[in-house]
């Protein structure tokens, strides 16, 4: 129950007052109709309200001893109760007696704990930032995607940079294969000039994440607004760094984590004085979500990630308060609808207790969350059920509360994306706040006799994952002794693993695979000319600048002599604005120097080796147009087999297998022949489990009698009497609900010689 004070008064829309003139109208013009209507309306007036009273409440034990007749002879425990990948079991009804003992949830939106969020008034007074991210290849192309965004609905001026422009590096030393891969590509100071070109910085938000450091483009950005004209203390939103998360990412840094960390104390304290509202600190949990992480995981190492920079700042004197202002948290919404609300409601008790007892202010204690819809869980076969993850996750986040989002386009994972993806992602953000109303409930999860237990249970689980880590040392050295890594890859396997016997579905891919199907076009991008066009600007770059004034002012950053907080800042803005590129202050702040080296944690999606099976055998088929043929030996009328012969029809088109299907066969004789005739790779007999001791030895060994070479499944699962017939027979397999889809069909693609 939302307190009095904090409601916004709801008005129901005034369809029928619009209408009544009419009405009155017809009234007047029709007494016969009018009486008509006057009648109606007293006969609606006289409908009882509608209540419950006669209906017995039942117990819980009265509840689950119908359960368990409907169950007939499952176990209860076994069947009803839900294990998460986070170590949680789902109860499967929750009821008010859940919530007895708690008191996290005993408090107003904006107080306290924030669990209720941040602000007092939700999204009511500021709704959440949509921050649509541009992934155009050039400063101009991503300029124009910007300013479109922002016409259309987006709040935020949010650019993703290529993965050389992140790692420090212009296109002349950069690896090709990193180039404008992801996003757009920087180097100088015109680049960056372009990008925010007729951008009103001083309006929109500002969102990049510029990698391990952010001195760079933070500088080149401030010479831009000072040359614009527009005030840095307007500048709000985020130009951040996030130099951990980068390790974890690619498994090395060019310079120690301590030179990154004073950099991050040199950002802060610029900001601080200069654009107050802008964050300069990222926690971007991407690399742990993408790695196949549980969410405890992802919010403890999350945790764990922003206490280390938290103490790295106090240690050059940088306080709790201040570090808070400018730090942001980034947080990957996966496909657990009720975990996900779950843990955006709970990092912010957890955040609030870290930081209230290292002696953070009420307003230090308020965290700043950032949210994307999740690439994990994002396929590229039917690409369009993507739109539903994106919404059901999005739903999610509103619900959990969060203060900016990115809705990943349905075609993220497959190509970059084009208007018609991008508007549709936009618009999902934008019907939830204008269409839906979601920016009118205040924690709308609150008292959730679900939620309620499930937060606490989650904080209390991360809670003790954080504090574990802490205690061994920290995360940067369970990133070094590989604790963190083996961690995830231990969920990464499970998720695997429950997708490969089919226990997770994912609709178009391990379920319900569209054989007619045609994957989305990749549009070609040329590459080569977008790098040489990238050259040439830098060679014109070099023609007109002042190239020893470059030199002496490079050398300058190179000694790293910025005792002071928040100078080196001012002194990149100079070797900026001279012609120096960023990708030679980056040189510059390196030196000699090496950074860190641990096993990096690798991004995924949980359905990539489906994708891989199903891609192997497109290419095979275009390559030798050849295909493992399934027979399948349907035996007796359709309802016989009609069940059956669907079931692995769809198992075995989930790797683009050609499934040759009919309507049965009367006798086993009739059935042989045409398996043999058909000359596939397999054929599996498809019937009852009444009639299969008669019938499935039978056309095994009429088949193997025949012609040996042809494997013959039987679809279902088998008694150890009839299993035992069948082996006698030559039955080479069983498939049924309970097999592992993907190694069945990989090992059919090995057999026929895909796989090389």
């Amino acid at each position: 129950m939302i307190p009095s004070r904090f409601r916004r008064e709801i008005r129901t829309p005034p369809l029928i007052d619009e209408q009544r003139p009419n009405r009155l109208l017809y009234m007047e013009q029709d007494k016969t109709l009018g009486e008509e209507i006057r009648q109606e309306e007293q006969q609606e007036q006289d409908i009882p309200a509608v209540t419950f009273d006669e209906f017995e409440i039942p117990s819980y034990e009265e509840w689950k001893e119908a359960v368990v007749a409907l169950l007939k002879g499952k176990p209860f425990e076994k069947s009803m109760f839900t294990k998460t990948y986070e170590g949680i079991t789902l109860n499967p009804i929750y009821r008010m007696e859940d919530l007895e003992g708690l008191t996290h949830n005993k408090t107003y939106p904006g107080m306290e704990s924030n669990l209720r969020g941040a602000n007092a008034s939700g999204y009511i007074h500021k709704p959440w930032t949509i921050a649509q991210e541009c992934d155009a290849k050039t400063p101009s192309e991503a300029n124009e995607m910007v300013k479109y965004e922002l016409l259309k609905g987006s709040t935020a001026a949010s650019v993703v940079l290529d993965t050389a422009t992140r790692k420090g590096y212009d296109v002349d030393t950069a690896n090709k294969e990193e180039i404008a891969d992801i996003g757009v590509s920087l180097s100088t100071l015109s680049d960056v000039n372009k990008l925010l070109d007729d951008v009103d910085l001083e309006k929109f938000e500002i969102d990049i994440y510029a990698g391990a450091s952010n001195i760079a483009l933070l500088s080149a950005v401030a010479v831009v607004c000072e040359q614009k004209k527009l005030s840095l203390k307007k500048l709000h939103g985020a130009i951040t760094a996030d130099p951990i998360g980068e390790l974890a990412l690619d498994g090395k840094l060019t310079r120690p984590l301590d030179e990154y960390y004073d950099e991050m104390a040199h950002s802060i304290c610029w900001a601080e004085k200069f654009a107050p509202e802008l964050k300069t600190v990222v926690v971007n949990t991407d690399v742990y979500h993408n790695g196949g992480a549980n969410d405890i995981q992802e919010v403890a190492y999350a945790m764990n990630e922003a206490v280390t920079y938290m103490k790295s700042m106090e240690r050059r004197g940088i306080d709790v308060n201040t570090f808070c202002r400018h730090l942001r948290f980034h947080f990957s919404i996966g496909a657990n609808f009720f975990m996900e609300i779950a843990k955006l409601r709970s990092v912010k008790m957890i955040w609030a207790q870290i930081v209230k007892n290292c002696g953070g202010d009420d307003i230090a204690q308020k965290i700043n969350i950032y949210v994307s819809t999740s690439s994990f869980c994002q396929t590229v076969y039917d690409p369009y059920v993507n739109l539903l993850r994106a919404a059901t996750q999005s739903f999610s986040a509103v619900v959990g509360g969060m203060d900016g989002m990115f809705v990943k386009p349905f075609d993220h994972c497959i190509r970059p994306s084009d208007e018609f993806s991008r508007r549709i992602a936009r618009n999902i953000q934008i019907m939830e706040q204008h269409e839906f109303n979601f920016i009118q409930p205040i924690d709308p999860a609150g008292g959730s006799w679900y939620l309620e237990p499930l937060t606490e249970e989650f904080t209390q689980k991360a809670w003790a994952k954080f504090q574990e880590i802490e205690a061994h040392g920290g995360l940067i050295k369970a990133l070094e002794n590989n604790t963190v890594q083996i961690a995830i890859n231990e969920v990464l396997q499970a998720r695997f693993k429950n997708l490969a016997t089919r226990k997770d579905r994912a609709v178009g891919n391990n379920m319900y695979p569209n054989m007619t199907e045609k994957l989305l076009e990749v549009p070609e991008i040329d590459f080569d000319k977008i790098i040489a066009d990238r050259k040439m600007a830098l060679k014109v770059n070099v023609k007109v600048r002042d190239n020893d004034y470059v030199k002496l002012l490079l050398s300058e950053i190179g000694k790293r002599d910025f005792s002071e907080h928040g100078s080196l800042i001012n002194t990149v803005k100079q070797t900026i604005k001279a012609g120096a590129t960023l990708g030679e202050i980056s040189t510059a702040l390196t030196g000699e120097a090496t950074g860190e080296v641990i096993e990096a944690i690798l991004p995924h999606r949980w359905t990539e080796r489906y994708e891989q099976l199903r891609h192997r055998t497109e290419k095979y088929l275009e390559k030798t147009g050849e295909n493992v043929n399934i027979f399948l030996a349907n035996m007796g009328p359709i309802p016989q087999h009609k069940a059956r012969a669907d079931f692995v029809t769809s198992f075995m088109q989930v790797a683009a297998f050609n499934v040759l299907t009919n309507n049965g066969f009367p006798t086993v004789d009739e059935a042989v022949q045409a398996a043999i005739d058909s000359n596939a790779d397999v054929a599996i007999v498809c019937s009852t489990d009444s009639t299969y001791p008669e019938l499935a030895p039978a056309v095994t060994s009429g088949i193997k009698a025949v012609k040996p070479s042809m494997k013959v499944f039987l679809a279902g699962a088998p008694t150890p009497e009839l299993k035992k017939a069948c082996d006698e027979a030559g039955m080479d397999d069983y498939i049924s609900v309970r097999s592992n889809c993907y190694e069945t069909l990989l090992r059919m693609q090995k057999e026929k010689g895909m796989i090389e």
